[in-house]
């Protein structure tokens, strides 16, 4: 008799809710970088060390907010291909269900990126916004630009791979992400440019054209989930601490307890 699949794929329709949330979050993004670094705007700030972070501070909270959504209780509220690749990593997400869920996430950066030009108008792909696209400063070398991306993964894998072996403190995680990424964004954005997500870059700077440093975007937290995970299982194995039991950020949108393990639904 063949042996069924420790994790089942999870149905398409939740790669569906991941879409709908990450086109969500960087319509919220973009909006955000429009209204802040326009300098035809009424809410203009001309310091990037000051304009940097209110859009971190407005990015956290939607993504507090979406995780916490019923669309991100029911896929998980990843928006964040980094985040899935660290849960499958981890053993609590089905191996089968990350193309899904990456292809989603990226098409939804497309679609959010897209949907903010429609709405505001020439102020998106003017200069001064460029569709929100990050870029790094000019003394920071593509190399400094990787480690800082990879660096961030490592660090977000590991706080999230605590908090889901802890379902009491699982409940506080959706709050911490939203401070981790204010923090980086307010801290890095200037600098390395503090994305943090491939999902975050690929639309807006895809739609821009600048493509030139997209690559160390998209792979840097791809390579820093997975050394996250890594470090994550060498603790377990070495101070006998509890494993992931759930991929979901915000726990479950089904009324099961958040704490308990996948099973597709």
């Amino acid at each position: 008799m063949k042996k069924a699949p420790r994790h089942p794929p999870i149905p398409l329709r939740r790669a569906g809710d991941e879409f709908v949330l990450t086109a969500a979050l960087l319509f919220v993004v973009v909006t955000a970088a429009r209204w802040v670094f326009s300098p035809s705007s009424d809410l203009y700030v001309s310091d990037l060390y000051v304009a940097v972070p209110i859009v971190g501070v407005v990015s956290a909270v939607t993504l507090v907010l979406l995780i916490l959504s019923p669309f991100g209780r029911r896929s998980g509220g990843h928006m964040n291909p980094g985040i899935t690749v660290a849960v499958w990593l981890m053993d609590v997400f089905p191996g089968r269900s990350v193309l899904p869920y990456v292809t989603a996430q990226l098409a939804g950066s497309v679609t959010g990126t897209v949907l903010a030009r429609l709405v505001w108008g020439g102020a998106v792909s003017s200069p001064a916004v460029d569709y929100g696209a990050i870029r790094p400063a000019p003394t920071w070398h593509p190399a400094a630009v990787f480690i800082a991306e990879t660096g961030c993964l490592i660090g977000l894998t590991l706080v999230i791979g605590f908090f889901l072996a802890h379902p009491r403190r699982a409940r506080l995680l959706p709050y911490t992400i939203g401070v981790a990424i204010a923090l980086i964004i307010a801290f890095l954005g200037p600098r390395s440019g503090g994305s943090a997500n491939p999902a975050r870059q690929f639309g807006p700077n895809t739609i821009a054209g600048e493509t030139v440093d997209l690559w160390i975007y998209l792979v840097a937290p791809i390579l820093g989930a997975c050394l996250g995970a890594s470090v994550h299982h060498l603790l377990i194995r070495r101070f006998n601490t509890h494993k992931p039991l759930t991929y979901k950020l915000g726990g479950s949108g089904d009324g099961s307890a958040a704490g308990q393990p996948p099973h597709g639904h």
